[in-house]
């Protein structure tokens, strides 16, 4: 049974969708004015997990991701560049969606955009206008904060003390200094609406989009930690408000990703991009680097985790190097995988049984098998297995064992790949003396230096990991 931490209650629960067997699924998307930075990939890397995981337990998954294209900071971007609103947007859509392809990311079901549903926005405010949750003033809309009983409880701050530190604005149209924005006057940008022209607050977007495309409840909203206040505490309120049920059953929110112990974001201007780091890391690298660390906690970005991520990915994906696949698998790893990740997506753990079965292959224990399941779980945490078919140039190759040279007394104008089968000739003759300290003695000398050996009834073979 699938247990996850939920957010509204502070506490592990067992997941229990709303219709049986079928899941809906949100999650927030990128507000796309500029290029995505490591702290996105921690995101959509930790969802597309989730949404990946969620077939893999057999449900049928409805996944939604929005995209904010309606927001301040694109407006100013465009209005720097003198271009309209939409040049910036597609531009930045395009390069996200381009970074999550080369991160391996799952497109989701329905990716919607705030523009093509200004109509539904504007709709749901008046419904909350109607009922009492909203006034408008001066081409404005407010949520009243005060009429939703349940404010705070997502990010276990009760209203009084959320009213205690609330800052004093300069905002003085407002009834209440925690009343929130529903629809802003925009007389430049905006759109036609009851109040004037206008343009929708970041809130009630994905609300809207949600209602429209998910339904009135859905299974799990999740995000990123800094979106649990303001972001979703507000999304609840005016959700529920105007829909009078329940907005979201489960709230899931992975952590940060920090330098030198602070949050990665653009406005701290420590962020990195993900194609910058794709210059130096794979995909595999990055995604070894955040399942390794449990979705909730925060991951410190540095080279040494980011390369031993890079060595632990190869290890990985060489070790299924030049297996024909099938559907053989190890059931006793399969359960202890599904335990793991059933545990609230304890990742760490189920990388530790994918780890497990790389050494079976090794030791070429069940190496079929145990390749099989690799692939098959190693694909369900989006491992891309096609960057296996890499190989080293022989100058490349010679640089990585030109210690197993001297090592074994060969000439240094041989061939490395020579030298390699010279070498696994030596193991060879090694195993029909039945010399087994000699053959593991070479096998492991042979991994020191990232080298990796496959026997078969064909004979023994290496491959770069």
């Amino acid at each position: 049974m699938l247990r996850i931490y939920n957010t509204l209650t502070n506490k592990i629960e067992e997941f229990t969708p709303v219709e049986q067997n079928k899941v809906k699924l949100y999650v927030c998307g990128p507000t796309v004015y500029d290029k995505a930075h490591l702290g996105h990939a921690r995101c959509y890397i930790t969802w597309d997990v989730l949404y990946r995981y969620l077939k893999f337990k057999g449900y049928e998954v409805t996944y939604c991701r929005n995209i904010t294209d309606v927001d301040d900071k694109i407006l100013k971007k465009a209005d720097d560049n003198n271009v309209s609103p939409s040049v910036i947007t597609d531009k930045y859509y395009k390069s996200f969606i381009d970074s999550m392809n080369n991160l391996n990311v799952l497109k989701p079901d329905i990716e919607p955009r705030a523009t093509k549903t200004i109509k539904e926005m504007i709709a749901m405010v008046k419904k909350l206008e109607k009922d009492g949750f909203a006034y408008a003033i001066e081409g404005d809309v407010y949520f009243r904060v005060e009429r939703y009983k349940k404010y705070g409880e997502l990010s276990s701050q009760p209203i009084k003390d959320l009213l205690n530190g609330a800052r004093i604005e300069t905002n003085t149209k407002k009834e209440n200094p925690l009343d929130f924005a529903l629809w802003k006057k925009d007389e430049l940008h905006g759109y036609n609406s009851p109040w004037g022209k206008g343009r929708p607050g970041w809130h009630i977007e994905c609300s809207a989009m949600n209602k429209k495309y998910l339904g009135n409840t859905i299974d799990i909203h999740a995000g990123g930690a800094d979106l649990a206040f303001p972001h979703h505490e507000n999304e609840r309120a005016q959700s529920e408000c105007a829909n009078e049920c329940i907005f979201s059953k489960y709230w899931m929110h992975n952590g940060f990703v920090t330098i030198n112990k602070e949050k990665m974001s653009k406005s701290l201007n420590n962020f990195l991009t993900i194609d910058d780091v794709l210059k130096t890391y794979d995909s595999n690298a990055i995604r070894l680097f955040i399942l390794t660390n449990h979705y909730r906690m925060p991951v410190e970005f540095n080279d040494i985790a980011l390369n031993s991520a890079k060595n632990g990915a190869k290890r990985l994906i060489n070790s299924i190097n030049g297996f024909e696949f099938t559907t053989t698998y190890d059931k006793n790893a399969i359960a202890e995988f599904e335990k793991a990740m059933d545990e609230d997506l304890n990742t760490s753990k189920a990388l530790a049984v994918l780890f497990s079965l790389v050494d079976k292959i090794k030791k070429n224990d069940k190496a079929q098998i145990a390749a099989n399941t690799i692939h098959y779980l190693g694909s369900t945490l989006g491992f891309d297995f096609s960057l296996n078919q890499k190989e080293l140039k022989d100058d490349e190759l010679l640089e990585l064992i030109k210690p197993l040279y001297q090592e074994f007394g060969f000439d240094n104008n041989l061939n490395p790949k020579e030298v390699l089968d010279r070498i696994i000739e030596k193991r060879k003759q090694a195993r029909d003396n039945k010399d087994w300290a000699e053959s593991d003695r070479i096998r492991d000398e042979l991994n020191k230096y990232g080298i990796a050996l496959k026997d078969s009834k064909e004979g023994t073979t290496w491959i770069v990991q």
